[in-house]
């Protein structure tokens, strides 16, 4: 009786992981390797976000491109009125190998694509460039200020993926990063990097391979954290890592639809900002050594040197950590 009721629970189990996995091949359109497209961050919302993607992408790569024109809508009436005249079984033929023809080149300019992580979706492009369609949309907002979204946070554009490996992104980025600052090419710039649901991959050592190589493509490329010329993108969702070169990364709020319509407030002069912080931590560092001679002093006086030794050593520990 036990080796019936056994072998039942493995064929249940069968049946159970394959109906799974079927169900997750059916309908698994997620982002891969060899794709381009545009990472969306949202609020918990990603139904409504995608909705709003697919309203603000047409809208603006309508005004760049022109309206999306589907493969099955050209010339059917032409070809409808010649299928009179022809034989049957030769206008029968054309018709299949158009369907046919039609239904091979499917694909829409904007497809919908599961991201990998919460909270984000992956808009694959076709035919059209990214980074450009992006940047055009974040400079209208920020000139007109009008607010066209509602949970749509920030539009990062996927000029390229590759393998979420340190070895194979650098290979990748070899090239990739060519245009840009090969010589003669050259520039200041910045590395914006994030991983998610992904733990193989140590943010530090990235960015410093990264920086090595864009040193190496030409040196007069120079880092500029405060407002470089351009940004490298770089976007670890699981197994892919998506690029992407980047302009005014800063001016537009680091690519937030939703801060980069709010009306700039007047800010201090940089250099001005920059040197008034100097002081300020340097005021801070002289108070905090002032305050541990006078924290030691007292412990000699009061012939307890463990404490105040103690507590300097904490702090110079917390110190080197950060």
């Amino acid at each position: 009786m036990s080796a019936v009721s056994n072998d039942l629970r493995k064929r249940g189990k069968k049946r159970y992981a394959s109906g799974h996995h079927n169900k997750r091949w059916k309908g698994s359109r997620e982002l891969e390797v060899g794709m381009q497209g545009i990472l969306i961050t949202c609020n918990m919302n990603e139904r409504k976000c995608t909705a709003e993607a697919f309203n603000l992408l047409n809208e603006y790569a309508d005004l760049l491109y022109g309206p999306e024109k589907l493969q099955d809508d050209n010339g059917s009436s032409s070809e409808g009125e010649e299928a009179d005249e022809e034989d049957v079984d030769v206008a029968l033929k054309k018709e299949v190998a158009q369907l046919k023809a039609s239904g091979a080149k499917q694909e829409r300019r904007f497809q919908a694509l599961d991201s990998g992580a919460n909270n984000v979706i992956f808009i694959k492009t076709q035919n059209l460039e990214s980074d450009k369609l992006v940047h055009h949309i974040l400079s209208d907002l920020h000139t007109t200020k009008k607010k066209k979204s509602r949970v749509i946070l920030r539009m990062l554009p996927v000029s390229g993926t590759c393998k979420a490996f340190q070895d194979d992104m650098v290979k990748y980025l070899t090239t990739f990063l060519e245009p840009w600052f090969k010589t003669p090419n050259c520039g200041t710039y910045q590395i914006a990097f994030k991983a998610r649901n992904s733990s193989h991959n140590k943010r530090d050592e990235i960015i410093k391979s990264i920086a090595g190589l864009v040193g190496k493509l030409n040196p007069k490329n120079k880092v500029d954290l405060t407002n470089p010329e351009l940004t490298i993108i770089v976007e670890v969702i699981k197994a892919v890592c998506c690029i992407s070169v980047v302009k005014d990364y800063t001016l537009y709020r680091k690519y937030n639809v939703q801060e980069v319509v709010k009306e700039d407030t007047p800010k201090p002069d940089v250099n001005s900002a920059q040197t008034d912080t100097n002081k300020d931590e340097e005021k801070e560092e002289n108070d905090a050594e002032e305050t541990n001679k006078q924290e030691k002093k007292k412990g000699e006086d009061d012939n307890d040197n463990n404490v105040p030794q103690d507590k300097k050593e904490a702090d110079e520990d917390e110190g080197n950590g950060e």
